[in-house]
């Protein structure tokens, strides 16, 4: 009997497939892919090269990645990260690894053209974006990482890439409370339900999955409510839906009801979705 794998993990078409996956798959040539990291804030990845095509997920700046091909303004790619498979603009990415030192730990931060916050900032950066740190600077008693391109971001803002941000997921997925919910979403500029969960425990250290089914077929251990107290940093699982338990009876996720990342109690959630969804699937403690 054949399995299929999946394609969210594994790059395969018909015409090309990574040259890991030879002995599973068929194509008509295999490639080692190359080297090339983010060069954009945010960069959609989606399962198709359309740029009206849904967002699977998300790449963020500095994140590391393989080029498998390139086609009409289009590359096709598996993050470092997670090993996503999915497409994104090829002017979001540059050739060769990172070469990064630090990541953000704040939900959003801005990037100055220089080591004062009076400048306009040239852009925004996510959480878990990778920058690459040259030195530090002090102006007015604020301290400033001085960056590779000559910008500048609050120092404070960044950790050592190795460095655990936090000891507590559901601190860090609380931060994220308001951020806007968009599906496909993993930045700190709009984020999805599962996407919230995989962020808040890199920030601990701990790799995740990047979708819902993902996590709630390998992601830590099941517990049964009925016979397990449930507690702070479990996870709810529904079809096609996660959330964190802030404590046993509130629940914290990126919520396509409210559209932005929310607090309810666990059982007025469990009833307004059984309304639609049916009941969780699952609960599991990372």
């Amino acid at each position: 009997m054949t399995v299929e794998l999946d394609r969210r993990s594994h790059a395969y078409r018909p015409d090309l497939a990574d040259i890991r996956l030879k002995s599973q798959v068929s194509a008509q040539r295999y490639t080692e892919g190359a080297r090339a990291h983010v060069i954009v804030p945010v960069a959609h990845v989606s399962p198709r090269p359309e740029a009206r095509s849904s967002i699977d997920t998300q790449a963020l700046y500095g994140e590391d990645l393989t080029v498998f091909d390139v086609a009409d303004g289009w590359a096709w790619v598996q993050l470092a990260s997670d090993g996503y498979v999915g497409y994104l603009p090829e002017n979001a990415i540059s050739d060769g690894a990172s070469n990064t030192t630090h990541l953000v730990t704040v939900p959003r931060s801005f990037v100055y053209p220089g080591a004062d916050l009076r400048f306009p900032p040239v852009h925004s950066l996510s959480m878990m974006s990778r920058v690459t740190v040259t030195g530090l600077a002090e102006t007015r008693g604020t301290a400033y990482a001085l960056l590779d391109d000559g910008s500048a971001m609050i120092a404070a803002h960044l950790r050592p890439l190795g460095e655990t941000a936090s000891e507590d997921a559901v601190a860090v997925a609380t931060s994220f409370l308001h951020t806007p919910y968009l599906w496909g979403g993993r930045s700190g500029f709009g984020i999805d339900c599962s996407g919230l969960v995989q962020m808040a425990l890199a920030m601990t250290g701990k790799a995740a999955p990047r979708d819902s089914d993902q996590q709630a077929a390998s992601l830590g251990q099941p517990i049964d409510p009925d016979h397990d107290v449930l507690q702070r940093g479990d996870l709810v699982f529904w079809k096609g839906h996660v959330g964190f338990l802030e404590d046993a009876q509130t629940l914290l996720h990126a919520s396509g009801g409210t559209m932005y990342v929310t607090r309810e109690p666990l059982q007025a959630a469990i009833d307004r979705i059984a309304r639609l969804y049916g009941p969780p699937t699952g609960f599991r403690r990372p």
